[in-house]
């Protein structure tokens, strides 16, 4: 058995975030029409590193219902023309705004970008009409710079999560 722990981090206003502004290059365009095909892409060029598995069985009716739903909204990072890494925000009652995925694809992982586009993940969540808090979680499987870039933009825990998986 493993030991995974999961952290939940938030920002409560926008003027916690420390802000990184260097891009370095990444330009970070919104995918304006929704096509779940490009998520699921996303979530394999992004997650297969860290064991993104849970929704590798969806059917393409699950894939559209998340990824096409009014509530959910994908930005992407490319580099030289490549895409490099993402984000999706899903909009959720009474002001939270979760960063429901983000990260980068492998090859672009180490090159200073991750505090960029996090940076631009949590100012586009804030301004989403209505935003009074933004949240994420990660865990154990995931990068080891993770939870490191995100208290780096200012966002706290508010709680810690440990389960054993097989």
């Amino acid at each position: 058995m493993n030991e995974i722990t999961t952290y939940y981090l938030e920002l409560t206003s926008p003027s916690l975030l420390n802000d990184k502004n260097e891009s370095k290059g990444l330009e970070i365009y919104e995918s304006e029409i929704k096509q779940f095909q490009f998520n699921r892409f996303l979530y394999q060029l992004v997650g297969e590193a860290w064991e993104w598995f849970d929704k590798l069985s969806w059917s393409n009716d699950q894939w559209k219902a998340y990824a096409e739903n009014d509530n959910l909204r994908t930005w992407v990072a490319y580099f030289k023309g490549s895409p490099a890494g993402y984000y999706e925000l899903q909009q959720q009652k009474d002001g939270d705004v979760e960063i429901a995925y983000f990260g980068l694809a492998p090859k672009f992982i180490g090159q200073g970008f991750g505090g960029y586009l996090l940076s631009q993940a949590i100012k586009t969540a804030w301004d989403l009409e209505g935003t009074k808090r933004v949240w994420v979680h990660t865990c154990t499987l995931d990068h080891p710079s993770a939870l490191i870039n995100y208290k780096a933009r200012g966002m706290q825990i508010y709680r810690v999560e440990t389960e054993q998986k097989d």
